[in-house]
């Protein structure tokens, strides 16, 4: 097996790899969204703010491409760990691909002086048995759920946003389509930090440090993967404060595809329904600006009670379970 980098200007291989991506799509998680040589040229370039993974491809003796792989690390932030995301062809499993991958990988991650790896999969005795072989442990567990748009309550959306109103009377929300306006930059950097109240479990991660750079990054990400980013922010009427906010960006190519990105509370201004007001008032706005979105897909920690009781509220539906495992190197 031979292991080389993948280049997102490389068009041939980036096709070969999505090829290959949607094969694993297909036995690993048949529920999931294909992916798409824009979304995945988009990440090879971007990242999911701006720092890019390093992709890597292994080949077999034939010059098929049997394994992907992309090496995640980050200058913000856990500068001590590496995250690995492989994905092996069905047809090309338990012949040791896998684990010949991510050890060249570990290698990688000592060379930079990462002393901490991480991975995932769905939930499967194959994605155990892989961990328990790589001397992986769990560190947490995430839900993969999905609102279907045309099954949604209205009534009863309409019910919530009102409920929450009320008891979030002292705020007004702001809705961006795209980029920040630079006036609220600063304090959009300050609110976005909130995600960091959000729980890790056992992963051994530090919190994450936003910058205004890091945020722009994020927003170039975004387009580059050519989506509709809806960005709707929660403003405390009497200090001006950034106190919330919610994000959902939409496919260009896919319009019936909607991904939920960070939704969070600024710590000193919960207690007042701005999360479910927030994700009622998204549903109504996109209504209006994006009537064709059919599914909007969100994660959250299984241990994050707060927002999954939001999410059960407006009948998301549970797609699948993903572990994050870890290791020390």
């Amino acid at each position: 097996m031979q292991i080389e980098q993948l280049r997102a200007d490389d068009i041939a291989a980036v096709e070969e790899a999505v090829a290959l991506q949607r094969a694993v799509q297909e036995a690993d998680s048949p529920w999931t969204h294909p992916t798409t040589t824009t979304t995945f040229t988009g990440m090879l370039r971007h990242g999911w703010d701006g720092e890019a993974p390093r992709g890597y491809l292994a080949r077999g003796d034939a010059g098929t491409m049997v394994a992907v792989a992309l090496y995640w690390t980050s200058e913000w932030d856990n500068q001590d760990f590496a995250w690995l995301d492989l994905a092996v062809h069905p047809d090309h499993r338990r012949q040791g691909i896998g684990s010949t991958l991510f050890r060249a990988l570990c290698d990688v991650a000592r060379e930079e002086g990462r002393t901490k790896v991480g991975t995932d999969g769905w939930e499967s005795d194959a994605a155990r048995g892989f961990a328990d072989a790589m001397g992986l442990t769990l560190g947490s567990q995430a839900i993969n759920r999905r609102q279907y748009l045309a099954r949604t309550d209205r009534v009863l959306v309409a019910k919530l946003y009102d409920e929450a109103s009320d008891a979030a009377a002292g705020y007004e929300l702001l809705r961006v389509v795209g980029a920040v306006p630079d006036e609220l930059i600063d304090a959009v950097v300050v609110m976005t930090a909130a995600i960091n109240d959000a729980p890790t479990d056992d992963l051994e991660i530090e919190d994450e440090v936003f910058t205004a750079e890091r945020v722009r990054g994020y927003e170039r990400a975004v387009a580059a993967k050519k989506q509709r980013a809806y960005h709707l922010i929660a403003r405390h009427r009497e200090t001006g404060e950034l106190a919330g906010h919610t994000i959902v960006a939409v496919e260009a190519e896919r319009p019936t595809i909607g991904h939920q990105h960070d939704t969070s509370v600024v710590r000193a201004h919960r207690g007042h329904r701005l999360g479910l007001l927030l994700k009622t008032a998204m549903i109504q706005w996109l209504a209006d600006e994006e009537p064709q979105l059919e599914s909007i897909d969100t994660w959250n920690t299984e241990s994050n009670d707060h927002m999954i009781g939001v999410n059960e509220q407006l009948g998301y539906t549970v797609l699948g379970r993903g572990l994050e495992y870890q290791r020390r190197l």
